[in-house]
């Protein structure tokens, strides 16, 4: 959670601030992992959407996402994402599909967005259970206007005692924004952030509510600079979407 400045902007105010691996390592990471038998990363803007997903029963009781369990093993592999939060990812991405066609969005984003946030929900030792809820929960640096980071109080905040809040979660939700955008995913009948499937989820409705159509740049684009308002990010996670759309780690 280092070295990212934001910008809030009202009731559109991004979900995060910097992810926690800070876009600095990440980058680091862009220019040296690269070898000369890999799949190039493609250059598109927006990143591909990889795979194609199977079809599956949205309807389906319970952890819906769990259908997608073969198609995510074989992902993992090339890719190194975690099954769990493959599956996660790519039952958002169907959902928006039936709910929003218009939007497009592609698990390849919301993976390129946890990849930066949280290393896919493993972040400081972090592991994502079979229900999707990851433990112990991750949670950025207080909000308080550091260098680098927004200052956001907390409702229970008192001039003489002000507290800041937290990004929580794999997708390193802002309270406020969980609050208006968060959903079930999973069907236990909890809004959860530090649950990978109800985190994706909310994360995809919110970019297709902020972005419109992402199956264009300038959709995209808007997007992911209103879910985190600094280039160098919006630059990072493309990439690593985009890495992820051929099979690649980073």
């Amino acid at each position: 959670m280092n070295g990212v400045r934001i910008r809030m902007a009202g009731l559109r105010a991004p979900l995060t601030r910097a992810g926690l691996l800070g876009t600095a390592a990440a980058l680091v990471l862009l220019t040296g992992c690269g070898t000369s038998n890999l799949t190039p990363v493609p250059d598109d803007m927006p990143p591909g959407a990889g795979a194609p997903l199977p079809p599956i029963d949205l309807d389906a009781p319970g952890r819906t996402a769990i259908q997608l369990q073969d198609w995510a093993e074989e992902q993992h592999g090339p890719t190194g994402i975690p099954v769990l939060a493959l599956e996660a990812y790519g039952y958002a991405a169907a959902v928006m599909a039936r709910s929003k066609p218009e939007c497009g969005i592609g698990w390849t984003t919301l993976a390129g967005i946890a990849s930066v946030e949280s290393q896919h929900g493993t972040h400081g030792g972090s592991h994502i259970a079979d229900d999707g809820t990851v433990s112990p929960p991750i949670r950025g640096l207080p909000l308080d206007g550091s260098p680098g980071r927004a200052r956001i109080l907390d409702v229970s905040s008192t001039e003489a005692n002000p507290v800041y809040v937290r990004a929580m979660g794999p997708f390193q939700f802002i309270p406020e924004t969980w609050q208006r955008w968060g959903v079930d995913a999973n069907g236990d009948g909890k809004i959860d952030p530090d649950n990978i499937d109800d985190a994706a989820l909310t994360a995809a409705r919110y970019l297709c509510a902020m972005g419109g159509d992402l199956t264009g740049a300038p959709g995209w684009q808007q997007a992911l600079l209103t879910y985190n308002q600094s280039t160098s990010y919006m630059n990072t996670v493309r990439y690593r979407a985009a890495a992820y759309s051929v099979g690649r780690r980073v």
